[in-house]
């Protein structure tokens, strides 16, 4: 998508500068550390960021992680010391960039495995410009999700060493060093390396995205669970799974293959046409990138033999990188558990994906003598209640409706033995006929007419989904002893009435960019250079002429005096304008010429019978082709704006009235990040409307 024109860019700089502290764009500083302040001093002094708070000693290892003999024999190198040539990213980052080392962290390394996979969770987590390029100072950071904010963690880039091997992780590629960089930042933020020593993946997906995790658990799965992981496959979702074992009885290699007590990164699921019927697949990966399941549909198995020879080559890459397929039937019977996580759980509605969910935030304290019940019925009641609704609509389909996920205080890890609280919540549908709207704040348990536990684990964060009929709800999040105090963090994702666009880019395979790419940026310099005659910018008069001479060369664009007007053209010029001084330069020009070529391949596309217009559906259409979204309101006041009496678009109309719904567009997601709202003082309202 274009950049945004130098105006609405003023506005949005203003705007970015006022969010809210914790947020992806404005994360909270760990440590109170600030990247920015310490590279440029770094920089400017020609030193190299030695982290204090991190410092390259047994500290920073644990002093349980390793035998004392090995923890002596530690050095510490920086990347410059390891290679002559040393790159932060090489290629961008694959999941084939990791291979895990003597620590037993392959619970992060699968999570940061299918981070890899998703580039809108990967860029929140790995900030840009880091390089060793470009005003290298020995430091780098890295953004996590912690308690419902996300957190800047600054590191110094001396990695640990063990007898002249990482004693991390180690980069496939000797010169690239982020998974190495990425694991010692969320060291420092999990407080150690011993501390990755053994840990939970649904943990790590949740610091890596923000979002909510689902644990299944294969044992006793759910009836539809294949379908949920074949919908979170193409909702792109983060997987992670684990084979069964325990730290004491390491990491034993089974004759197929499957490590035991092991964390795997799950990077798709498909269903095959198989024998006359179906087979469906899982596709996993080993963190120590290699060692491979060579069972039924394993890399060289005969199994693959007997599909269509197309997906047989789109499947079937045979390398010993650590990825493998497996049927589902023996992905259930080696693996005891499998976690999802994603913004939303929206992959549970497997059937009918469009709805919306939202979440509701609730950060509470449990306080002794007021709202600490415990988990005992004669005082569970005192817990704080948090209240949600189930529409009738949905709530009378067989679906998920309702996930809810209480977060303990980070502070309580290693508090407690074996590390966290026991922590749990009630799910009580109510009767609450005769109430008036805030008639009661609370309900009583009289009032229960169902009830659901979810029973006391000792885990960070305790997560259900329900299908849940129409109905009230209140849910009771408690501890197990009466007076515990702590806080806590309850996120309740529920589905509504709402149906997301049908043209919105998680239901297309189209995006902006992606469309753009088709029309490559050539062969209009020389047009240029004649009409802005050989100045290096374009007024508007000038790229009028050069519409209508150049581009207007098709029966189909002219109809209804279907000529760019001037007025048009000083619209088209201000939304590619991104100096805001009232001309376009060569490489402003390059890309309006990219979307004139894309309007006129779609204009023609769609009006098959050459009238020179596009009604309404043309238009949503259009939008579609585009990969731009479009509700029914935004579609009615394109028509009004650009459109005739008969609410028709000729190409000139059309071309301005697609450049500007691209422009909004792009300015709204820079505006927000939450997908919500906007806040504009007075000036950059009237700044943006006058240049509308």
């Amino acid at each position: 998508m274009m950049p945004i024109p130098g105006i609405y860019q003023k506005v949005a700089e203003g705007q970015q500068s006022q969010r809210k502290l914790g947020s992806v764009e404005n994360p909270q500083k760990f440590k109170g550390q600030d990247f920015d302040d310490i590279r440029e001093y770094c920089y400017s002094r020609r030193l190299l960021f030695e982290d204090d708070t991190f410092p390259a000693n047994l500290s920073t290892i644990g002093p349980e992680l390793l035998s004392k003999e090995k923890l002596n024999s530690i050095k510490w190198k920086r990347p410059n010391e390891i290679h002559r040539d040393p790159r932060f990213l090489v290629d961008g980052a694959s999941i084939f960039d990791i291979v895990q080392g003597e620590i037993g962290d392959c619970w992060v390394l699968a999570a940061v495995g299918a981070l890899t996979l998703h580039r809108k969770f990967l860029e929140n987590v790995i900030p840009k410009n880091q390089e060793f390029k470009q005003k290298y100072a020995g430091i780098f950071h890295f953004r996590f999700w912690q308690f419902g904010d996300w957190v800047d963690v600054v590191i110094d880039d001396r990695l640990p060493f063990l007898n002249g091997r990482y004693l991390s992780v180690q980069p496939r590629s000797n010169n690239e060093f982020w998974p190495s960089l990425l694991e010692k930042a969320y060291a420092k933020l999990r407080g150690s390396y011993q501390n990755l020593h053994w840990g939970f993946i649904s943990e790590a997906l949740v610091d890596f995205t923000g979002g909510v995790q689902i644990q299944f658990i294969l044992t006793n799965p759910p009836p539809d669970l294949r379908d949920i992981v074949k919908a979170a496959a193409k909702s792109a979702s983060l997987m992670g799974s684990t084979t069964p074992g325990n730290p004491k009885s390491g990491n034993l290699e089974l004759k197929n293959g499957i490590v035991q007590g092991h964390a795997y990164t799950v990077t798709d699921a498909t269903q095959v046409e198989y024998k006359s019927s179906t087979e469906d697949l899982v596709r996993v990966w080993n963190p120590w990138g290699q060692g491979e399941w060579n069972g039924r549909w394993s890399d060289g198995s005969s199994q693959w033999q007997r599909i269509r020879p197309d997906i047989r080559n789109k499947l079937n890459v045979q390398s010993n990188d650590g990825e493998f397929w497996m049927s589902c039937q023996d992905f259930l019977q080696n693996f005891d558990q499998v976690s999802i996580c994603n913004h939303t759980p929206a992959y549970l509605d497997f059937e009918n994906p469009q709805h919306i969910w939202k979440m509701s935030t609730y950060f509470n304290h449990w306080v002794k003598g007021s709202t600490a019940g415990g988990a005992n019925p004669s005082n569970i009641w005192k817990n704080p209640q948090h209240v949600i609704r189930v529409s009738e609509s949905e709530g009378m389909k067989r679906c998920y409706t309702v996930s809810v996920a209480l977060m303990q205080s980070l502070s309580n890890e290693h508090k407690y033995s074996p590390r966290w609280l026991p922590i749990g919540f009630l799910f009580c549908k109510v009767d609450s006929k005769g109430l008036k709207n805030g008639s009661q704040q609370k309900y009583s348990p009289q009032q229960v007419t169902e009830t659901i536990n979810s029973g006391l684990q000792r885990t960070r964060e305790v997560t259900r989904s329900f299908m849940a009929s129409p109905g009230t709800y209140v849910i009771l999040p408690f501890t197990e002893n009466k007076g515990q105090e702590s806080e806590f963090l309850l996120r309740i994702f529920l589905k509504t009435e709402e149906i997301a666009d049908e043209f919105s880019p998680s239901l297309s395979l189209n995006t902006p960019k992606s469309v753009l790419k088709r029309y490559q940026e050539n062969s209009y310099e020389d047009t240029f250079a004649h009409y802005a005659k050989q100045s290096s910018e374009m007024d508007a008069e000038q790229l009028q002429r050069l519409l209508n001479d150049v581009v207007i060369t098709d029966q189909t664009f002219i109809a209804d005096r279907g000529a760019f007007a001037l007025d048009t053209c000083r619209g088209i010029l201000m939304l590619m304008d991104l100096n805001a001084n009232g001309r376009l330069t060569l490489q402003e020009f390059g890309r309006l010429w990219k979307r004139l070529n894309m309007c006129k391949d779609i204009f023609r596309a769609i009006d098959v019978n050459q009238s020179g217009f596009l009604d309404g559906v043309g238009l949503r259409r259009a939008a579609q082709e585009a990969g731009l979204i479009v509700s029914e309101e935004v579609l009615n006041v394109m028509i009004l704006r650009y459109g005739n009496l008969s609410e028709n678009l000729n190409f000139s109309d059309f071309v301005c009235c697609m450049i500007r719904l691209e422009t909004a567009t792009k300015v709204f997601q820079n505006l927000t990040k939450d997908g919500r709202g906007v806040y504009l003082s007075r000036e950059e309202w009237i700044q943006i409307l006058m240049s509308s």
